[in-house]
């Protein structure tokens, strides 16, 4: 059974910065490729970034160069550090892992199989 556990999420003003942890169980990092997600009431989920299992990865445009992706294999442990934060990052994170893809990780979170409960991030200006 995967488990997927988020943590770090908060509040902070603009410009701030959180870094995001996703504890897995069962090797996951190590295996499968991973993502962060976010959502925002009434929109679709967003792929933030992912990373593969050759370490590989992925960002959306909107988070380019400000946040970054990373994951500890002996902790099982995926990690996203979001810096200069903007009010519009404002959104439920959740992390994800997808056991059907292990290189070349998507921000297309239909191919996702297994889900957190997601950590509140919210960005004040």
């Amino acid at each position: 059974q995967v488990q997927l556990v988020e943590s770090g999420g908060g509040s902070v003003q603009a410009g701030g910065s959180l870094r995001l942890s996703c504890a897995a169980s069962g090797y996951i990092s190590s295996s499968y490729s991973m993502g962060w997600f976010r959502q925002v009431p009434g929109k679709e989920r967003e792929g933030v970034a992912s990373i593969d299992r050759s370490d590989w990865t992925n960002y959306a445009d909107s988070v380019k160069g400000r946040f970054t992706i990373s994951k500890d294999n002996v902790k099982d442990t995926l990690y996203l550090q979001m810096n200069s934060l903007k009010p519009e990052d404002t959104a439920m994170y959740y992390c994800a892992s997808n056991r059907n893809q292990p290189y070349g990780s998507t921000l297309v979170s239909g191919t996702y199989n297994h889900w957190g409960q997601g950590t509140q991030v919210t960005v004040s200006s």
